[in-house]
């Protein structure tokens, strides 16, 4: 049974004078899934999350949400959270006018819930924000990503400033939460082997466009690597995608789209080379970088 999508975008493009940020991206987001939507900085990115939250308007194509057009909708722009870089908030606010004003924002926010992050995230109620650390900071944004528990829920960047303890005990809490309370998730990053265990789909932006749109499964088995000696390894990877390639002396190791099959690995086995998995952030820096070469030939 197919879904409706929450989220359906169609030839979006923004435009800044000569500059184009997002350029003709289309692709669609289904209820109760994590995805990823990542690439280099200054790709697009946040661009687009900005006009799916009506903080920007496209300069041409269609964008729904909710199946609306989100501007100046309160229908839909109340069923969503985006949690942005280095949020800001007015000076006069301590951590607990924050959780207030969120309570009053989200149909669906679990006060109970906060006050449990607050403990896990030791956060002070009564600090006022400009007061705080960079992480804490980041803290109070997750805080209230989580507890909103709205329909679309969507982080940018939102660890700043974290130890690698608070931000495992952030998808940690993510993953639980989610299993409980099933919505869409939108996490953008740069720290995507951090995050790859939890994506269920990936939509990768590189100057504009749209590069990948797939299942993570799909992506996660999509590439590997074969380390031998020059020769051999040339000889194995002639006729495939090769997205990169590194001499180490006598030695080289490349990179390869494609599943292996049983046979194959058992040719590179009887060659001496050594198989291993591109992790999904290998993949996508890969081929981010521009550095595709369909014939196995040298990288540009």
């Amino acid at each position: 049974m197919t879904q409706t999508p929450i989220v359906e975008v169609n030839q979006l493009t923004k435009s800044y004078g000569s500059v184009t940020a997002v350029n003709n991206v289309s692709f669609s987001l289904t209820p109760n899934k994590i995805y990823g939507l990542l690439g280099r900085n200054g790709a697009g990115k946040t661009t687009i999350m900005h006009m799916l939250t009506a903080q920007l308007f496209p300069t041409s194509g269609k964008l729904a949400v909710f199946g609306e057009a989100p501007y100046e909708n309160n229908r839909v722009l109340s069923q969503i959270c985006f949690i942005k870089e280095s949020q800001k908030y007015p000076d006069s606010y301590n951590v607990q006018d924050v959780l207030e004003l969120s309570a009053s924002l989200f149909p669906n926010w679990d006060r109970e819930y906060a006050n449990k992050l607050l403990q896990d995230f030791q956060l002070p109620l009564k600090r006022k924000i400009k007061k705080l650390s960079r992480g804490m900071h980041s803290s109070v944004g997750i805080i209230a990503g989580l507890a909103s528990r709205a329909p679309l829920t969507i982080f940018d960047e939102p660890y700043l400033g974290l130890d690698a303890v608070a931000r495992s005990l952030f998808y940690d809490r993510l993953l639980e939460d989610y299993a409980e309370h099933p919505r869409t998730v939108i996490l953008s990053t740069h720290l995507i082997d951090e995050v790859s265990r939890m994506l269920e789909h990936v939509i990768v932006v590189d100057r504009g466009s749209v590069i990948i749109d797939e299942d993570a499964e799909e992506l996660r088995g999509a590439a590997c690597s074969i380390a031998g000696t020059t020769a051999k390894v040339e000889s194995f990877i002639e006729g495939r995608t090769v997205i990169a390639k590194e001499p180490f002396g006598a030695l080289t190791n490349a990179a390869i789209m494609g599943r292996l099959s049983a046979n194959e690995r058992q040719q590179a086995a009887a060659l001496g080379l050594e198989i291993a998995p591109v992790s999904l952030q290998q993949l996508i820096v890969h081929l981010t970088k521009g550095q595709t070469q369909p014939k196995g030939g040298d990288l540009i």
